[in-house]
């Protein structure tokens, strides 16, 4: 497990050390009070709470697609890079098996995505002690964890789709491109009982709990789970089985 963590260790500092490395958190930290400020001064009645603002903004349908696009452009190249630069040659050389050296690259896309999603928590949460009531209002800690959850399941789906991409085919433009068009179109749903099936209809979670009617008759919470943990898996074990079995040369 130790040399499993060095493996993760050096990934994260290969990723901190680009220049663009602090951008997203920047964004993420800026955005949010600007978004807030817009709100207040346009809407103010529209936000009941600190609370509430918080929630609204970290489910998908708020800031979440924000931070999966960015969780996608800084993770999309972490496998495809090494391929158009040849330094995969170097990690594979090494005295680790082909799979740890994915599976260190994955873990260290999970562990972006998550630190992506603390800052922009409490910039969130800050901006809404800023602009909006701190007390009051219906939202409480059980809501906003719930809407972080929902917003890491987004970005972790995707961000794992961009992963498996980059090992398909060793491009970050297809990596980050492909992804980025699916994201712009997940909110179109197709009103046939087998386009529950699909991804799309099944990466907003928050709907069972804010009340809605799901996207297509007869999903339900536990089927939408079923469905999302199925297409991670296919995913990453495409991604895995390529990466062990192609030859780097």
């Amino acid at each position: 497990m130790r040399k499993f963590n060095l493996l993760v260790v050096n990934e994260w500092v290969k990723m901190a050390k680009k220049r663009s490395f602090v951008v997203p958190y920047l964004i993420l930290l800026i955005f949010p009070q600007v978004l807030g400020y817009i709100i207040h001064s346009v809407s103010p009645d529209s936000i009941a709470s600190a609370a509430g603002f918080t929630r609204e903004m970290l489910l998908p349908t708020g800031m979440g697609q924000v931070m999966t696009i960015l969780s996608i452009i800084g993770t999309a190249g972490i496998v495809a890079k090494e391929h158009s630069r040849g330094t995969i040659k170097f990690l594979l050389i090494r005295a680790r098996s082909r799979t740890a050296i994915l599976a260190s690259k994955y873990v260290t896309v999970l562990l972006y995505v998550l630190s992506l999603t603390a800052v922009a928590a409490a910039a969130i949460f800050l901006s809404g002690m800023i602009w909006f009531n701190t007390g009051g209002g219906e939202t409480g800690v059980a809501d906003i964890l719930l809407a972080l959850l929902y917003g890491c399941i987004y970005s972790f789906v995707y961000v794992t789709l961009a992963f498996m991409l980059g090992v398909l085919t060793h491009s970050t433009g297809v990596a980050i491109g492909l992804p980025m068009f699916l994201l712009t179109m997940d909110k179109i749903v197709i009103y046939r009982s087998f386009y529950k099936y699909f991804l799309f209809p099944n990466l907003d979670l928050s709907v069972y709990g804010s009340g809605q009617q799901p996207p297509v008759p007869g999903m339900t919470p536990g089927f939408s789970v079923l469905m999302l943990a199925v297409y991670m898996a296919v995913f990453l074990l495409a991604g895995f089985l390529v990466f062990r079995r192609r030859d780097v040369a």
